[in-house]
């Protein structure tokens, strides 16, 4: 397929499109710009668990304090209640999400499957407005809350006081900056974070149960408190059902386990069609790190509500986003906290890292796919900008304010549960699974109640994942424009009756007639024959095959186009041709026959009636339209030479 001839880029320009993501390996990339990447060997599953615990596990810098301010002396009763959803839940969800998406689609990938056409796409791009809200979120966040670590360490509260703000953005542009040199999985520090992060945090939690151990009086003094406030034990769990969606930060990390199946090693002899161990491993994966998380929440924020005072959880508390390293300092000295805080920080920075490695995972995947996004964006630095601005953008809307981005966070999180829920509903019912079926359904309500009543509750997170949805839609629109005259057929292939046809015109002048396939009689063809002879003025000898174009999906934007010969009537020869633009699959059928014979195919149309404004929404929105001009249009983009452009007549 001839491609236009540009200059040679510039080194800057070289070097920002220099290939595509490194992350998300193993996946297959299509369109006629996209580069395959080498095979990746993959890692054992509890390697790869955690560069997804690295966003997991790090919650617990911040989950503990949002707890207390939340329910406060019920923060350990209402994190049973999340512990409960956890595991009863989102776990086997998304352990039915790995067995349908093993190549790390996710649940977004699963609903698209679903639905066809524009409302398909429009359906994924809201979603994706919403993971867009959950990654990027989760970068500001957890800078964020990396930089209270520091500016509250006690060694240099005095020199970083009043700074956080500017700590945050520093962080995010290291962030950019890890990026845009080139990053790869660095699953070894994932590795080496999440161990030493766990293990400091059990000291963290041995400390503090030594301390309510000699000190008996503090679990008295919380469970009559607990007691005298909420009566009786059915009070305190609706309380904490009522409260749950608050907690709702302590589910992140399933989205990000789903998306790294694909370094998954499972067994030698998984394939790509039928990866049996990658999906068991997986499965292993989630369900180890639920289980550690899971005690972590608990008994952190039993510890948390029994030892800290509540006003230190408020703003300007010096447990404010940072519970669990108040206990450190509290229990074990400045020395063994300020070690504490160092290893926070770190795990929470690379927190940042995972998500935007999911953001670079999750955004090339579709929209490029969509013709929705230049093609820049299928390579990491243009992207890499893009989400660090936005991120810069985000932090200085909520002042760098750990319990203000909640919200947002917890309502992307909940949003792509929910969708995930329903995806694994909807696929239990097809499947025949009755059983499944019922228990989806009931995760699916859980989960739509909670994410309904954190909008209401917070609508700080609707509104940004409005913003970033709007965004999206937007920018694709206007990318799909932009794009609209691109050749976007990314392999043509001639069955042998075709390649027939073409091989014998090339002996003489090749024409082709363009026909809208209607009731295909022999009338159809002689009349479309006699009136091209008349509106071109051409002698009755000149022979002639037809193209005929049926529109499949016309929302889709790439693809290969197979044509296929027949001869009707005992003489007409027709090549019929599916893609989802008419205008495209002729260009590409004249660019391919030329190529390959050596001779330049000559293409003849009707003009089409009607409003040239009109015809492009129909050629813009399905495919077909004002076919001539546009067919013409994208040969000339496609062969920037007019001598060996194909010719376009129309009468």
């Amino acid at each position: 397929m001839t491609t236009t001839e540009h200059p040679p880029p510039s080194r800057l320009r070289s070097w920002m499109l220099e290939g595509l993501s490194d992350m998300g390996k193993g996946q297959s990339v299509t369109g006629p710009h996209a580069t395959p990447e080498p095979p990746h060997r993959g890692q054992s599953w509890y390697r790869v668990m955690c560069l997804t615990g690295v966003d997991y596990f790090s919650t617990l810098g911040y989950q503990p304090g949002i707890a207390a301010l939340a329910a406060g002396l019920l923060s350990p009763v209402a994190t049973v209640v999340l512990v409960i959803v956890t595991l009863a839940g989102a776990l086997p969800v998304y352990r039915r999400v790995a067995e349908e998406s093993p190549r790390g689609e996710g649940s977004i990938a699963m609903l698209e499957r679903l639905l066809t056409f524009w409302k398909g796409k429009l359906f994924v791009l809201t979603l994706l407005g919403f993971a867009a809200t959950d990654f990027l979120i989760t970068i500001t966040l957890s800078a964020a809350d990396a930089s209270t670590h520091l500016v509250e360490n006690p060694h240099l509260t005095d020199a970083l006081h009043g700074r956080r703000m500017l700590i945050t953005l520093l962080l995010v542009a290291l962030l950019g900056a890890v990026f845009l040199k080139g990053f790869l999985e660095a699953i070894g520090v994932a590795v080496a974070l999440v161990a030493t992060y766990l293990c400091l945090n059990a000291v963290v939690v041995a400390a503090g149960f030594w301390h309510v151990v000699t000190a008996g009086h503090v679990v008295t003094d919380w469970s009559h408190a607990l007691t005298a406030e909420h009566g009786n034990v059915f009070a305190m769990v609706g309380v904490s059902l009522l409260v749950f969606p608050k907690l709702a930060l302590g589910l992140s990390g399933f989205e990000t386990g789903v998306a790294v199946m694909p370094h998954v090693k499972g067994d030698p002899g998984d394939t790509e069609e039928h990866p049996a161990g990658r999906i068991r491993d997986t499965k292993k994966l989630l369900t180890t790190a639920a289980l550690i998380m899971s005690v972590f929440l608990i008994v952190t924020s039993f510890l948390t509500t029994v030892l800290i005072p509540a006003k230190e959880f408020e703003s300007g508390g010096q447990a404010n986003g940072r519970a669990l390293a108040y206990l450190a300092h509290e229990y074990l000295g400045n020395t063994f906290g300020t070690v504490y805080d160092v290893s926070t920080i770190a795990i929470l920075w690379f927190a940042g890292a995972s998500a935007m490695a999911g953001l670079l995972n999750l955004m090339p995947r579709y929209l490029p796919r969509y013709g929705m996004a230049p093609h820049w964006a299928r390579a990491v630095r243009p992207m890499v900008l893009v989400f660090t601005l936005i991120a810069f953008l985000v932090t200085w809307v909520f002042d760098a304010d750990v319990d203000a981005q909640g919200g947002a966070y917890a309502t992307g999180v909940l949003v792509l549960m929910s969708s995930a829920a329903i995806a694994v509903t909807i696929a239990a019912r097809r499947a025949g699974q009755r059983g499944w079926t019922v228990v989806f359904g009931v995760v699916s309500a859980v989960l739509l109640y909670v994410t309904v009543v954190n909008v209401i509750e917070r609508p700080d997170g609707v509104k940004i994942g409005a913003c970033f949805i709007a965004g999206i839609i937007a920018v694709s629109l206007l990318s799909r424009l932009a794009r609209a005259f691109e050749l976007r057929v990314t392999d043509v292939t001639l069955d042998p009756l075709a390649d027939r046809f073409v091989r014998d015109m090339a002996s003489r002048k090749m024409r082709f007639i363009a026909n809208e396939p209607d009731r295909r009689d022999r009338a159809e063809y002689r009349d479309k024959i006699e009136q091209i002879r008349e509106d071109n003025d051409l002698p009755a000898h000149e022979d002639f095959v037809f193209a005929e174009v049926t529109v499949t999906d016309p929302s889709e934007f790439e693809g290969r186009l197979v044509v296929r010969g027949e001869v009707l009537h005992g003489r007409y020869r027709v090549l019929t041709l599916e893609s989802s633009s008419i205008p495209n699959a002729l260009a590409a059928l004249l660019l391919h026959v030329r190529d390959t014979t050596g001779c330049t195919p000559h293409i003849y149309f009707e003009w089409t009636e009607g409003s040239p404004f009109t015809n492009f929404l129909r050629f813009f929105l399905f495919g077909q339209g004002e076919v001539a001009p546009v067919t013409r249009e994208v040969l000339r983009e496609a062969e920037p030479d007019p001598a060996r452009r194909p010719r376009v007549h129309t009468g």
